[in-house]
């Protein structure tokens, strides 16, 4: 049953993906031993079961549960599962080639810069038609490089460079913003990174996939580590702020996507790059900071620092008047606590954007759920000495405040999204490892593509 296929000097082998329901058509099709073995051992095809089929001079080849479902996860565990640099294809009728290769390219992804590789994931030799699929998982699985580099070796200016080379492979145009004419044009984002001796730098990238295509802005919050400022985390909660440029990693992720799949549209990606550090130059509890938009804002808490990133990139994007202007940010622990790890929260000002984007989140297994910009919570951003506070007077609906407070900085009529999420698999799952994830990068690209027209 083996394969002439080769690589690296080995045949590659038949994996056969099968649902439960057709279980009994499979084993009747199949070679009588194989099928007696799968049998004695009770193979019900479970999404992700997977059974080796044993040779008389090794394997033959091994089948794979799948759900009725389209899902990548049902192929995620397949890499580590299966004999250790193994190579396979899949063999006979698989409805969605395209979500097995996703799936195990994202499961055979590890983070090992600082830990020994001790086996080597199998792999799959991906079908035509799967270009996509690996495009996809690609970028993800970049993104998450960037999420799990500790952040001694990832600040603000490594960032910024990462997001500058990734247009100019692309065939974009990138500039990096630092230095006065960083405080000058982004006051707010620079008081952020002013307790760092990092200073903060602003990536802004352009890209044009058709000159007479809609613009769409993509800002990112790339807070590099987040000590919370003066108000200083505790221990606990500062363990994993290397991942508070999740944001910007799953706009960048967003980005390569639609640059490598040549979309008609033009894009503009902001990344605000900053560490959010403890120092004599650090902003204040009270401070009162000028923004790009000219609001002024007073520090109720230094450790709500994302939406004043934010606040000047989202200013910005709407000065270029864009069709879209959309936004990621690892922003609250109350979007975590209302939705848990897996489910980004989504707030826009715009039905017909939202709805494009909760679609795209379910086709592609990627959701998102919506949370209301509930304007009654507006006036609890009200502040005697500013124009606003940058949090709440009140203990509740936290993430809900952080989004009011981004609206503030989003003209009347402008569609906008703003996606609050975790960006970290606390745990291994199939096609997830722990660590930093890209989330929701596929449901906006997925968006994006409808969007621009392309079949």
């Amino acid at each position: 049953m083996a394969d002439a296929n080769a690589a690296g000097g080995n045949a590659s082998l038949p994996l056969y993906a099968v649902s439960a329901d057709e279980v009994p058509g499979f084993l009747a099709a199949l070679e009588a031993p194989s099928a007696a073995f799968l049998r004695a051992i009770g193979f019900a095809a479970k999404p992700g079961e997977i059974a080796l089929l044993p040779a008389i001079n090794g394997l033959a080849g091994a089948v794979i549960g799948i759900g009725k479902d389209a899902s990548p996860w049902h192929f995620g565990a397949a890499p580590w599962a299966l004999p250790t640099g193994s190579l396979w294809h899949l063999a006979g009728e698989t409805a969605n080639p395209e979500q097995a290769v996703l799936g195990w390219q994202l499961g055979s992804y590890r983070w090992l810069r600082h830990k020994r590789q001790e086996r080597v994931p199998a792999a799959l030799t991906p079908p035509p038609g799967t270009e996509e699929a690996l495009m996809i998982a690609e970028a993800i699985c970049a993104a998450r490089d960037l999420i799990n580099t500790p952040a001694a070796e990832l600040g603000p200016q490594e960032l910024a460079e990462a997001a500058a080379g990734l247009a100019r492979r692309h065939g974009g145009q990138a500039e990096i913003i630092t230095g006065q004419e960083l405080a000058e044009g982004f006051p707010c984002m620079a008081a952020v990174g002013a307790g760092s001796p990092r200073a903060p730098h602003l990536a802004v990238l352009r890209w044009e996939g058709d000159a007479k295509g809609p613009l769409v802005a993509l800002c990112g919050k790339g807070v590099c580590f987040d000590t919370g400022g003066l108000d200083i985390k505790p221990s606990s909660a500062m363990l994993r702020m290397k991942k508070d440029m999740g944001g910007a990693a799953v706009m960048l992720a967003v980005a390569e996507m639609v640059m490598r799949a040549k979309l008609p549209i033009r894009l503009l990606v902001l990344i605000g790059a900053v560490e959010n550090a403890v120092s004599g130059y650090a902003m204040r509890p009270m401070d009162v900071l000028r923004t790009r938009k000219g609001l002024r804002v007073e520090i109720g808490n230094t450790d709500a620092e994302g939406r004043l990133v934010l606040c000047d990139l989202l200013q910005y994007a709407a000065e270029q008047n864009p069709a879209l202007i959309l936004d990621a940010a690892t922003l609250t622990g109350a979007a975590r606590v209302a939705l848990g790890p897996d489910l980004p929260a989504l707030f826009s000002n715009d039905d017909a954007l939202s709805e494009r984007l909760l679609h795209a989140g379910v086709a592609v297994q990627d959701p998102l759920w919506r949370l209301p910009l509930h304007d009654g919570y507006d006036s609890w951003l009200d502040s005697a000495f500013a124009d606003l506070s940058n949090v709440s007077t009140k203990p509740m609906a936290g993430a809900v405040t952080a989004a009011l407070f981004l609206r503030r900085f989003v003209p009347q009529g402008q569609p906008w999204a703003h996606l609050d999420v975790y960006a970290w698999n606390d745990a291994t799952r199939p096609g997830r490892p722990e660590g930093g994830e890209a989330q929701s990068a596929r449901a906006m690209f997925k968006m994006l593509h409808d969007f621009s027209g392309r079949k």
